[in-house]
Formats: structure tokens, sequence, C-alpha cells
């Protein structure tokens, strides 16, 4: 029987309701009765506690952070983990407002997405529960080795506006190829950070062979690099510069799993395709008359070349995957070119996906208003500086937009897709799972690289804290497969 109490005019009350589900009456009532034995007050305490104890798995991260950037960061863990389903499924969002500008909503899983987040999980030292993601994939990825636009959480096909033909009934693949490498990658570095060998096995010829023998073949004839797909932002057909930094650091990473498992003729088939990969990508992709490379290029039937030479963050994944390390100077005047057109020159500040970006977009001023700042083009610029940070004061930019990111949060510590020039207030979902998890990422980059550049240069005592950063995908010379990702490491053979 429900009980009621009267609440005084301008008081307060609170009351305690809670649902029982199960599959049979029985297992209901039983579930009530627990309920009402130890109190609804019980049930809380163990999950605050549950979770707080979860949040601070690492609490010596308090230690060398600002209570705003280090709260953020726990924040972004927790929320991450919300998107997860415990069949492996990440969620990009469930946040339903988007219904009214594109009648979709964000609530499936993009392997690509789910990779990106996996990895940030992971260096966050939550790989336990990445795992459940990567044996997904390996359901979800088709015979012929790619995976598809997007699921659901029950990883049936999600809905997709990617045609499989042309408007003259060509065929062709609706895909974002930058899926089916990722994954890959972030499995490789799941691997290399904690040596699991029972757990990659079973995924070794599921999921890394499989995706590897296609993306090996799946080339454009005549450049040699990946074969067109759809861009990361989902909106345009071509050979892009984000996909085949993807393409390429899935393959490189199916090289290192095929020298572990002892396979070494696959090994060189992929060290090859990642070779003429990287070769083609460093001519066709570089713009020589700019000074950057480019985002985009069409190989038309005559053989011509057109580049689309917008800048657009995404550039940042030639060196996010090891393409060319961040120091190169072909990637620093790349990201110099970014930094100079897609910030944004208003009070609000933060960087743009892309010029002239067209989703939610509020402003036609597109020299002050590139597009609207978005977290992930911010974070990834972040990363960009740290990664070449030679002294501790230079880190002091990274630190800036990390600040920016803890400003424009929601009170709640939600980090949206993208903010509003002029105000600030968050727009699209929120919060976005990608947010989130490079939130999580470039905080522990600048983790790393402060406790780097704060050693002792006498003794190499490292004055700051030490997180491990797993080493950056690095080209093999002449197409060797013998060597593994990591200098340091020697080969191995894995049973198989």
């Amino acid at each position: 029987m429900a009980s009621f109490r009267t609440v005084p005019a301008r008081g307060t009350a609170t009351a305690v309701f809670w649902i029982a589900a199960g599959q049979a009456y029985e297992d209901v009532r039983e579930l009530d009765k627990l309920v009402r034995e130890r109190t609804p007050a019980s049930f809380l305490a163990r999950t605050k506690d549950y979770w707080r104890l979860w949040a601070n798995k690492d609490e010596a991260i308090a230690e060398h952070l600002p209570e705003d950037i280090n709260g953020l960061y726990k924040r972004s863990t927790l929320v991450i983990r919300t998107q997860v389903d415990n069949r492996g499924a990440i969620i990009a969002a469930n946040d339903s407002d988007v219904l009214r500008f594109n009648r979709d909503t964000y609530s499936y899983l993009w392997p690509r997405d789910g990779a990106l987040v996996a990895d940030a999980l992971d260096l966050a030292g939550y790989g336990e529960v990445t795992r459940r993601f990567f044996f997904l994939c390996g359901e979800l990825i088709t015979r012929e080795g790619y995976l598809l636009h997007k699921y659901n959480p029950d990883g049936s096909l999600g809905s997709s506006w990617h045609a499989w033909s042309t408007p003259d009934g060509r065929l062709e693949l609706p895909i974002q190829e930058d899926e089916t490498g990722l994954p890959i990658w972030a499995l490789w570095q799941h691997y290399d950070r904690d040596r699991d060998i029972e757990f990659i096995r079973p995924l070794y010829r599921k999921l890394v062979r499989t995706g590897a023998d296609f993306m090996a073949t799946y080339r454009e004839p005549r450049t040699k690099l990946p074969a067109p797909s759809f861009d990361l932002w989902e909106e345009r057909r071509g050979i892009h510069a984000f996909t085949t930094a993807a393409v390429w650091a899935g393959l490189t990473a199916a090289r290192n799993f095929a020298v572990a498992f002892g396979q070494h003729e696959l090994a060189k088939r992929y060290a090859v395709a990642a070779q003429e990969i990287r070769d083609a990508a460093l001519v066709h992709l570089w713009d020589a008359d700019r000074g950057r490379f480019v985002r985009t290029i069409s190989v038309m039937p005559d053989g011509t070349i057109v580049k689309d030479a917008t800048i657009d963050i995404s550039l940042a994944g030639i060196f996010l995957f090891g393409l060319l390390p961040a120091s190169d100077e072909r990637i620093r005047s790349t990201m110099r070119a970014v930094e100079d057109r897609l910030s944004l020159k208003t009070p609000v500040g933060g960087i743009a996906r892309y010029e002239n970006d067209y989703y939610f977009q509020v402003s036609s001023d597109i020299a002050s208003v590139p597009g609207n700042p978005w977290f992930i083009a911010t974070l990834w610029l972040a990363e960009h500086l740290i990664a070449v940070a030679e002294t501790p004061g230079d880190l002091d930019r990274p630190r800036a937009y990390l600040d920016w990111c803890a400003r424009r949060a929601l009170p709640s510590g939600v980090l949206s897709e993208q903010v509003h020039p002029y105000t600030g207030e968050p727009l699209s979902v929120s919060p976005l799972t990608w947010s989130h998890a490079a939130y999580v990422r470039v905080v522990r980059e600048y983790l790393d690289r402060t406790a780097h550049l704060n050693r002792c240069p006498a003794c190499g005592h490292q004055t700051g804290r030490k997180t491990r950063l797993t080493d950056r995908l690095t080209a093999v010379p002449d197409g060797d497969e013998s060597a593994l990702v990591r200098p340091d490491s020697p080969p191995h053979v894995l049973p198989w």
C-alpha cells in the first residue's frame, strides 16, 4: 500500500519509487520484496559507492590536475560507461533532441567512434569494458571483410543514407573504410598494453585477418590509395586523408598481429600494402603549392586527380594514427593552417570542424566563424600541441584547450557535440560519447607529456607523474614485416 505525506506550502519532501523488471511475475515480486526489506537507501548508497570507486580507479591523477579538469576527466569516464552496452555496443549518444534536426537519433554503434572510445577507455585503465566491443566487431564484420555504416545496440543494421549504387546504377559499397581500419588499430593498442593472448586469439582470424585482407585489396588502382568511400563526417565520397591514415594504421596493426602469430607471409602482404598506401599518401595527398595536406582527392576516369583543399580537422588523422609523426614539418604546417583557419574569432573560442561547416550552422560570417566549435576538433588540435611540446611551457596552450572544454561543459559535466559560436550553449546531442573520449585521451597524453618534460636531465627521474602512452604505429621500411610496432619489444610467436 502506498503512503503519502503532506507537504506544507514552500516545503520539500522526498519520494522514492522503483521499477522491478523480470521475465515472470515471481521474479518481479521477489525483487520488490528485496527492495522493501533492504530499503531503497541501501541500494542508492551501494550504487554510489561502487561508481565512486570505479571513477577513482587512478586516484593519483587528482594530484597532478586542477579540480575542474580532474572532475571533468572522472565525469567523462562515467559518462562513457553509461553509453557502453554490456554486450559490447558503444553508443554515440542517447539524446533525442537531435530528432528535431535530422529525424533520427545518435543511438547507434558507429565502429569508428566505438574504436576511438575504446582506445580512450583502455588508456584510462578500463580495458575490461572494451573487450566486449572488440568481440562484437568480430561478430559484425562481413565475410568480405568490412564493417558497415552503423548498427543498432543489438548488432542489427542501423539506418543509413549511404547508397549501394550511384545515380547511374553502378554498384558501390556504402561504407566508411576508416570504420574497418580503426577497430583493428584499437585492438592492437589494447593488446600492446596488456598482452592478453587468450583474449586476442579468437579475434585474430575473425576480425584482424578478415578486415586486413579486405583493406589490402580495396584500393584505387592508379594511386594504390584506399578506394573511394564516405568520409568520417558521412558527407562526401572520395579518397580522404583521415581514411587513408586509418586504413594504413589498420593494416600496420594487422601486420603486427601476423608477426606475433608467426604468419610471416601474411605479415609481408599487409606490410607491403601499408607501405604502398603510405607512399601514395605522401605523393597524392600532399599539396606542395599550399604547403599542407589536402583532406580529399578524387580520381577522374581519365586519371586526373582533383583535390578538395578545404581545411578540415580530420587532417589530424595523419599523425593521430602514426602515418607521419606529429613533429614532421608537413604535419606542423598542416596543423598550423588548421589552427589559423578553424579557430573561432568570437569570445566563445574553440576549433571548428572544417571551413563553412553547414551542420547546425548559425552564422554566415565564415571569416570569423568557419563553423561551430566542436569538442573533438578542439581536442585534436590540443593533442598535436602536446605531441610536439618541447618544454613545460609549451603545454600551456593545450592546457588552455582542456580548460576551454571544462568551461563549455554543462553544469552536470556533460559535453555536447558542438557549442553555439556566440553563446557557448550546447548544440546537437549531449552528451556525445566521442567528445568525452577525446577529453579522456588528451588528459592522459597531457599528463604523460608533462611527466616526460619534467624529468631530471641528470638522472632521468620523472619529477611529474608518468602515465603510459602506447607508442604510435610506425611505418616499416621496405615492407619489413619482422619489426613489431615497439622497437624495444622482441618478436614473439603466439599459439593460434
